[in-house]
Order: structure tokens, then sequence, then C-alpha cells
């Protein structure tokens, strides 16, 4: 049974250069489910009686442990079904056996076929997303998010007057009073914009003239003001870092004050925001 638990977990630093007497750490093979559940078979760790697999909140030391037993092909195995809870954030991941030292796993093959256009059901009314990644050191790690409601992000238009965003909401119903929020991130009063329906699909437009200088994060009030404030974000694909991935072309702009420059991008969060900043920073 999955335990989750405050205990911070040890990690052994292992010499990966390979030559003799180098310490190889295990190795972990990862197939995601699009319900959010992970499959992780491990290579070089041994006896899986009484191991777990141990998955560590970056910042905040909760772990999950899971229980190692023998796959079919014999190599130990852990489950997280997509139905468990793991906050969001990144976890690192660790397997530890009886009574041992927990050793950072080595990402092995992450299959993420399943995650790809990934739809969930339209009576979901929380999105679990859980992407397994290699980190810059090839160590594994998950990236987790839990969303309720959820509004996803699917196309961007960008264009010289203003950017068109297209989405869809999970979890909450599109009602004649929903509009788009701009958020600043300096406590400066929220800009509207209004929201077109098509059942649970939505568009609008960010004008870009008249726009102040500054971070803007994106927010569908799909009940409007009375109802819940949902993040904009793009989730529901196999990208675990999307601000790296998708970017988009700026546009130039004259304004009273100069030149500024004005575009969309992801967060590390993979939420959707906007930028206008000036043109020779």
């Amino acid at each position: 049974m999955m335990a989750v638990t405050s205990q911070a977990v040890t990690s052994r630093t292992a010499d990966r250069t390979a030559g003799e007497g180098a310490v190889v750490p295990p190795r972990a093979d990862c197939v995601a489910d699009p319900a959010g559940g992970l499959v992780l078979d491990l290579t070089g760790f041994g006896d899986a009686d009484g191991a777990h697999l141990v998955l560590r909140h970056r910042d905040g030391g909760q772990e999950v442990r899971l229980p190692l037993a023998p796959a079919a092909d014999g190599r130990p195995r852990a489950v997280l079904p997509g139905g468990a809870e793991l906050p969001e954030g990144c976890w690192d991941a660790f397997a530890q056996s009886a009574g041992g030292t927990a050793e950072r796993l080595v990402s092995g093959l992450n299959d993420l076929r399943s995650l790809v256009d990934r739809v969930p059901d339209g009576a979901d009314d929380r999105i679990g997303v859980r992407i397994p990644y290699a980190t810059k050191h090839g160590n594994l790690s998950v990236r987790s998010w839990l969303r309720a409601p959820h509004a996803e992000a699917g196309e961007l238009h960008p264009g010289q007057e203003a950017l068109e965003v297209r989405g869809r909401v999970y979890g909450a119903a599109l009602t004649p009073d929903a509009y788009a929020e701009l958020a600043g991130r300096a406590g400066e009063e929220p800009r509207r914009a209004g929201v077109h329906r098509d059942g649970a699909e939505f568009r609008f437009t960010v004008v870009w003239a008249g726009l102040p200088q500054g971070d803007r994060d994106l927010w569908l009030r799909p009940a409007g003001e009375d109802g819940p404030r949902v993040r904009i974000a793009r989730l529901l694909d196999d990208i675990v870092d999307k601000q790296s991935v998708l970017v988009y072309p700026k546009v130039t702009l004259e304004t009273e004050r100069g030149a500024v420059t004005a575009g969309p991008y992801y967060t590390t969060d993979n939420d959707l925001a906007v930028t206008v900043t000036a043109a020779d920073s």
C-alpha cells in the first residue's frame, strides 16, 4: 500500500563514470498512462522484497512510498495509481532496499506515448497530470499537476494587434458571465477580456494596445466574478517544460513611451502568461 510521510530521504551519490570500482546506480524505465498512473521497472537494484520506490517532493520533503514487487521479467516494479494523491510539484525518485539507504534513480526509457494529445473524460472534475523526465544530471523525477477546475490552453495565435487564445475548460461550465482575466504580478487591478463560448471550449483576445509593461498571468472566470478563478495552462501532453519548447514570436509596438515588444509565453509551471517589455531591454 502506498504511504505518504514527511520523513526525509537520504540519497547516496553514485559515481557514474565507467571504470574499475565505479558504482552504477539503479535505473528506472517508466510507462505513463493517460489517467495519471505510472509503472516503474528497475534495473540494477536487487531484491524487491521489503523494498520501496520513494518519491520525494523537491521543495517540501514530503514522501510517497511505493512497494516494489517482481514484474513478469523479474525486475522490481512499482506502480503509482492514477487516482493516488501526488500534490503539485517536482518529485525526485529513489529506490530503497529493506533497511537500506535510499539511492537516487537514473532515468531510463520514459514511454509517454499515451500522454500525446490526451483528452480527459468530460466528466472529470479534477485533472491530474504526472510526467516522468530526466533531470539535467540524468536522474529520474516526476512533475505533477493537480487542477480542479482546469482551463487547458489550446492554439495561440499571436498577431500584430492582439493575441487570440483558444482552450477548453474541465470541471466547470462556461456561462454567459464568463470572462478572462489578465492579472499583473505587482498587485494592480486585473484587466478583463470577453470570452466566446462553444460548449466547453472558449476563446478570447488579448489586445496589445494600452497594455502596460510587465508580466500578466492569464485566468479564466467561467462563471463570472462569483465563480471559480481558473489558471489557464497547457498540461495535457507529454512536454514537461513548455517554456523551453513552445516559444512564440513577439511583436513590436510603438507607444507614447517608446517601442515595446509583446507576446505570450509559458511559465516554469506551464501556466500561460503574456509579457510587455521595452524594445531596447
